[in-house]
């Protein structure tokens, strides 16, 4: 009832507001100021709303949630028609002019109440099979609870039984995409009417143009293609390596991988199977969970170490409405909630919280340090009009916090805070630190890219819905060199088996954080003193920039412009440079790849993978 009161007082004031006709820029800035506080309300109402469901699925949480979508959609809609009192495309002051482009982008808010409560009620079907799903154990038939967090998750980390992996894997594809087959179809073709609402020929081209370049999917094809190279490498070695222990009838020797056999559900990151495929075995790898289990970390620990970082680089700490209104480990009352790890500004002052079922590990740790990413930007650019208030574009979003982690991560950091000792970092040891971390980074980038060259495909009508499931196996085999353990078929639905996918979160974003996070880091470095390019003793992969005023403060100016400049001018601020590139990706694995080169020439290792036949159309 709250949410209703405030929501129709507030669509009063804007319908009010619709008897205006003036070209005035000065009428037009009065405008924004007074609608700013209203743009926040709504965006509080809504986001509390979908933070109720998401922390507690109940049917009661999900209509509360979309009658308030619904509501906040006519809201904008009204703000839309107030838009065109005014002649804001001839107006002089270009601030003026962004804000009123961006709020006449209403996305699906331009849908017909009917098609935007059926597009609500569908979204939620698929966000809430994804979260519900439970599945027998495989050494218990009786026991049908697991879930994908946190005993999924840990199996595909630690398990090297392929049948057990395969079964998991099976499980899990079955019941989180499958089910949803009905609801996607429904999901793509609101999405087309919504994009073609919006003005725009697709949902694609509606995702695309949050990064105000018309050349952004061939920037991507041309960086993802000079990076392929050392993919393909790292690809050819892993598959190597897991012949070795597997055996020939398990692994190919020229195909594509088998994905249950690399550590996680969707082969997205391959550093859980470092104790197959780590260069140097004898070497100990860098993972500091055993001494944070020792040091008795729980979750609030791991929050305040990551919160400190950014104490360092004199930025924000967190608040305290944080620390009271935050998830940050997985509630005992038997609730069904979305455990995928998520950072909320509720568009008040301070109120920022995240939700995360927090495990005792290193990954969780960097999983902690990103999601504080998100925070930090909130919390810079707060003071911002409604419209301003997000990244300069969604990659910077992402690639914040693992700007951060790439530092933390360092064994120079790790010994600062007390998780690492007596730690030797000589040539093995950094071929394995760069080796674990490009089965991160590296072997994402293919993964991120099909999550939406997919989708677009399937928004701009170039994939028959009969052969959906098999362009989404082709698209990863092509760019991964990955396969499913079993064949699939059109009878089965794969692609929303991911998160993102079934929860309609564009994934670009991840791709451009994963690019630009690496020319973040470089700069910072060298703001730091911690890198030189001519400097053997100050490498890029050990550069630690804790504590650099001068980091922060580059950082500091980035992030408070929020989406106020087009995204060149933010990273102009923070770098220099006003393009995407992956030449710092490659200076920082330019050693590894050498080695590789060498390695797989050495051992006649196939680079390459021939095509996969585990879907049958």
């Amino acid at each position: 009832m709250k949410f209703a009161l405030l929501l129709f007082g507030a669509l009063g004031l804007c319908q009010a507001r619709n008897f205006l006709r003036t070209d005035s820029e000065k009428e037009a800035a009065k405008y924004l100021q007074d609608l700013n506080a209203e743009l926040n309300k709504q965006a509080n109402l809504d986001t509390e709303a979908s933070w109720a469901y998401t922390s507690n699925i109940t049917d009661e949480n999900q209509q509360v949630k979309n009658e308030v979508s619904a509501k906040t959609a006519k809201f904008m809609k009204q703000v839309a028609k107030d838009l065109q009192a005014y002649d804001w495309k001839n107006f002089q002051d270009a601030n003026l002019r962004r804000q009123f482009k961006k709020l006449g982008k209403l996305g699906y808010a331009a849908l017909s109440e009917e098609d935007y409560d059926e597009l609500t009620t569908t979204l939620s079907k698929m966000d809430s099979n994804y979260a519900k799903v439970r599945v027998c154990s495989y050494t218990d038939r009786m026991n049908c609870e697991m879930q994908l967090e946190p005993e999924l998750t840990e199996i595909f980390s630690t398990s090297r039984d392929p049948e057990e992996l395969e079964y998991y894997w099976k499980m899990w594809y079955d019941k989180a995409g499958t089910p949803t087959r009905k609801s996607f179809e429904k999901y793509v073709e609101l999405n087309t009417k919504s994009a073609k609402l919006n003005n725009f020929t697709s949902g694609a081209e509606l995702w695309l143009d949050e990064y105000e370049d018309d050349t952004i999917e061939k920037q991507l094809e041309d960086i993802y293609d000079e990076i392929r190279p050392l993919y393909e490498q790292i690809h050819g070695y892993v598959r190597w390596r897991l012949r070795q222990f597997y055996g020939n009838k398990t692994v190919p020797e020229k195909g594509p991988i088998p994905m249950h056999l690399l550590g996680n559900m969707w082969a997205q990151k391959w550093g859980n199977i470092a104790d197959i495929v780590a260069p140097f075995p004898k070497k100990p790898s860098i993972d500091v969970t055993d001494e944070m289990i020792r040091q008795e970390y729980n979750a609030e620990k791991m929050f305040h170490l990551a919160d400190e970082f950014f104490q360092s680089l004199n930025l924000k700490k967190l608040p305290k409405p944080f620390w009271e209104k935050s998830i940050i480990e997985k509630p005992t009352d038997g609730r069904d909630l979305i455990c995928h790890a998520s950072a909320w500004d509720f568009f008040t002052i301070d109120d920022v919280r995240i939700k995360q079922c927090t495990r005792v590990t290193q990954a969780q740790l960097t999983t902690v340090h990103h999601e504080q990413g998100h925070i930090q930007y909130y919390l810079q650019y707060q003071h911002l009009p409604n419209v301003y208030r997000t990244g300069a574009n969604p990659g910077f979003h992402e690639a914040v916090g693992d700007v951060l982690a790439l530092s933390f991560s360092t064994p120079k950091h790790l010994e600062k805070v007390g998780l690492l000792k007596d730690y030797k970092m000589d040539e093995e040891a950094r071929l394995n630190k760069l080796f674990l971390t490009a089965l991160d980074k590296i072997v994402f980038l293919p993964f991120a890219f099909t999550m939406d060259k997919y989708r677009w495909a399937l928004f701009r009508g170039e994939v028959d819905s009969r052969k959906w499931n098999c362009a989404f196996w082709k698209l990863r085999e092509e760019y991964s060199g990955i396969e499913p353990p079993i064949v699939r078929t059109e009878k089965d639905f794969d692609a929303p088996a991911k998160y993102h996918v079934s929860a309609d979160v564009e994934y670009l974003r991840y791709l451009v954080s994963f690019i630009i996070q690496f020319q973040f880091y470089k700069s910072a470095c060298i703001k730091a003193g911690e890198y030189d390019p001519k400097n053997p003793e100050l490498p890029l992969d050990n550069c630690d920039f804790y504590g650099s005023a001068e980091a922060g403060k580059a950082f500091q100016a980035m992030l408070s412009m929020g989406a106020s400049k087009p995204w060149p001018d933010a990273m102009e601020v923070f770098t220099g440079e006003r393009k995407m590139s992956g030449k710092a990706i490659a200076e920082y694995f330019e050693p590894l790849k050498q080695w590789l080169e060498a390695e797989n020439k050495k051992n006649n290792v196939h680079i390459g993978w021939t095509k996969s036949e585990k879907c049958k159309p």
